[in-house]
């Protein structure tokens, strides 16, 4: 799934460029993951950067095709399994990101669920392209009533099997994360310190900017441009998840890819969800993970919800245009234009 903050590479990278003319800067961007990615390293050593940024895009495209959801793959043999009610044996990899993915769905109260694959398949987000055409309610209740999740799905050192037939995997909106914590390390092991990674609008900084902090714009979710910028520290990742992206349309309203499993219907109350991580080994993990769950739960249980995962700076854009803002973003934030209704929270 892609979720979109923007780097500003439009405007702010050719200042960028013309600020770090001592230190050469090495960028290149890659298709993966259904989305567009870029790695920007700041380096004198032109070769060590771009060997680096190549061993990282490597291993997006080893992740993207392990465990693409709807082309063949591993993942996709594990749910052909499920369907059929057999156990099956997986990479001692795929197993950790099962387990380390039930944790996660379970302190977003499953709100966040990779378990749900037939409904994301049912309203047609597995595909590149969408057709506006909404599913038959017939199969959202069925769908419903057989109540897959995550939580159905049992490990077993790497024997992985599911109490529920109706469970289907699909790590759309868990390894973008994963892949930025992989590509941190990948860099930092090959002698890089200061580089951007954005996948699809997961963003981690590594270092700075010839000794000043790398900035990142979030988007407008109804606006071109940003709405706001702010300053990623070290090993901090910043990630959101927007109705403005992948979505369609049928007679005026928008169906976005953010599914509600309580319902079966994308969630229409909020319009952008982003949160900042601070530095930690999963930063870029729980920058994907953690912004789903809360633009699902809705304007009377996100700050619960956020309280619950440990997400302290956050923003949201309700259905409305409102902007919530708690107080630990709002502090490091630059507001640009003119934003209308702002209110700042716990």
């Amino acid at each position: 799934m892609r979720t979109v903050l923007i780097l500003l590479f439009s405007t702010l990278f050719a200042a960028v460029l013309a600020a770090c003319g001592r230190t050469p800067l090495q960028e290149q961007q890659a298709y993966v993951f259904g989305t567009r990615v870029e790695v920007v390293i700041a380096s004198a050593e032109a070769e060590q950067g771009r060997q680096a940024i190549a061993a990282v895009l490597r291993e997006f495209d080893r992740m993207h095709r392990a465990y693409h959801a709807w082309q063949p793959s591993e993942l996709s043999a594990l749910n052909e399994a499920i369907a059929a009610g057999r156990p099956h044996t997986v990479s001692p990899e795929l197993a950790e990101l099962i387990r380390d993915a039930q944790q996660l769905s379970a302190r977003g109260d499953y709100l966040f669920d990779p378990g749900i694959g037939q409904l994301i398949r049912l309203w047609g987000f597995q595909a590149d392209e969408f057709k506006a055409e909404l599913p038959p309610p017939d199969a959202i209740a069925a769908w419903l009533a057989n109540k897959p999740s995550l939580a159905d799905i049992v490990v077993d050192g790497t024997t992985v099997r599911s109490r529920n037939r109706a469970v289907a995997l699909d790590f759309g909106g868990y390894l973008k994360g994963v892949a930025l914590d992989r590509a941190a390390a990948i860099l930092r092991a090959q002698g890089i310190r200061n580089a951007l990674i954005n996948i699809g609008g997961n963003v981690m900084a590594l270092g700075n900017r010839e000794g000043r902090a790398w900035r990142v714009g979030i988007q407008h979710p109804r606006q071109p441009g940003p709405l706001a910028t702010v300053q990623l520290a070290d090993g901090e990742a910043i990630g959101t998840s927007g109705d403005y992206q992948r979505f369609f349309e049928v007679d005026g309203k928008r169906y976005p890819h953010l599914l509600d499993p309580r319902r079966g219907y994308p969630a229409d109350h909020t319009q952008a969800v982003t949160v900042l991580i601070p530095a930690g080994p999963r930063a870029g993990t729980l920058s994907d993970a953690v912004s789903k769950p809360i633009f699902i739960a809705g304007p009377e249980q996100w700050q619960d919800l956020a309280g619950k995962m440990g997400a302290t700076q956050v923003l949201r854009v309700d259905a409305a245009g409102r902007i919530f803002i708690t107080t630990a973003l709002k502090q490091r934030l630059e507001l640009l234009g003119q934003p209308a209704d702002i209110a700042v929270v716990p």
